[in-house]
């Protein structure tokens, strides 16, 4: 058996919204705040093998993204604890990571020392970066002028060739031009040989075949089942179809 790479420990998420109150109402209840507590990963427990690659699915407002961001370290569990047993954790997602006003070039250093990567070492695969990217003269300009397909290329970029022991992927493999698709899924399938522990969420049931050993389940932030890649996904597919 190999080492346990991650342990989530009946991990509870909760968010918080403030109410909306009329002015009438707040001047009425001066001070008073009313929030909604919504509990988005609710009592959750898997543990992950060095190595392993493991798909997460769930419809939308399942608490996947959150499950995500919360073992990257984004989000603290309100119950329960998650542990990386040391490991260096990067999260590939949309939207998270990059200062929007810094250039592309600027971000690979900032997220490498994130990663917790020596300043030489990112240095050392900057060109690699760049040149996985396909961004061109675009790594010179602020990342706020990039379309969604060009920052998705970037992430992809930056955490599939700096070394880090857990990746997380959130969608990212389904953005961008069909080239551009096929050679993610090529390096998925280099990072499959090594020893790299992988999650990725995904709609995408043939890419979640492809690539994983099991599938984690959830439901409306709840666990429903771990296991075989193709019977959980034949659970989940009808389950959605009722």
């Amino acid at each position: 058996m190999k080492n346990i790479a991650l342990e989530v420990n009946h991990v509870s998420i909760d968010y918080r919204n403030l109410m909306h109150m009329s002015m009438h109402q707040s001047l009425l209840q001066k001070g008073v705040k009313r929030a909604d507590i919504i509990r988005a990963v609710d009592d959750v427990s898997f543990t992950v093998e060095q190595g392993q690659i493991l798909g997460i699915v769930g419809r939308n407002g399942s608490g996947k993204t959150t499950l995500l961001r919360s073992i990257a370290g984004i989000f603290r569990p309100d119950e329960g604890y998650i542990d990386t047993k040391g490991n260096r954790v990067s999260l590939m997602a949309i939207g998270i990571g990059f200062n929007p006003n810094n250039t592309g070039r600027e971000n690979i250093l900032k997220s490498g020392m994130l990663l917790g990567c020596e300043l030489d070492y990112v240095k050392e695969h900057m060109e690699e970066i760049i040149e996985f990217s396909e961004l061109g003269d675009f790594i010179e300009r602020p990342v706020r002028t990039y379309s969604s397909g060009m920052y998705s290329k970037l992430s992809f970029a930056v955490t599939a060739i700096l070394d880090t022991d857990i990746m997380l992927v959130d969608e990212v493999l389904s953005v961008g031009d069909e080239h551009f698709r096929q050679k993610s899924y090529k390096k998925m399938e280099e990072l499959m040989l090594s020893d790299r522990t992988v999650l990725i969420v995904s709609h995408a049931t043939e890419t979640l075949k492809k690539f994983c050993n099991q599938v984690l389940w959830i439901n409306d932030g709840k666990f429903m089942k771990l296991g075989d890649t193709e019977e959980v996904l034949a659970e989940y597919d009808e389950f959605m179809s009722l």
